[in-house]
């Protein structure tokens, strides 16, 4: 997976989060990441189409997410790499 995060912040339609879980559910399920931004050393994502974004979340906090186990654990791990690499 291609991870672009060199563009800048925009604040509207995008989506933020600080949880790893959630943002891998939302990478994996195709979203594209647009930045990762560090606050006083806690990583946030932040991911293009704000709506489609949220709908995941709440399906991923609800128990109703569907995705496929490998692209799972391969989109967490990108993501870790990803605030690895920056530290």
């Amino acid at each position: 997976m291609k991870i672009d995060i060199d563009q800048p912040t925009r604040t509207n339609n995008f989506y933020r989060t600080r949880d790893l879980s959630e943002a891998s559910y939302i990478y994996a399920s195709g979203r594209k990441l647009s930045q990762l931004e560090n606050s006083n050393g806690i990583a946030w994502f932040i991911f293009e189409d704000e709506g489609r974004c949220k709908k995941l979340a709440d399906a991923f906090w609800s128990g109703k997410s569907t995705i496929n186990a490998r692209e799972y654990s391969n989109a967490m791990r990108n993501l870790k790499n990803l605030i690895f690499s920056r530290i």
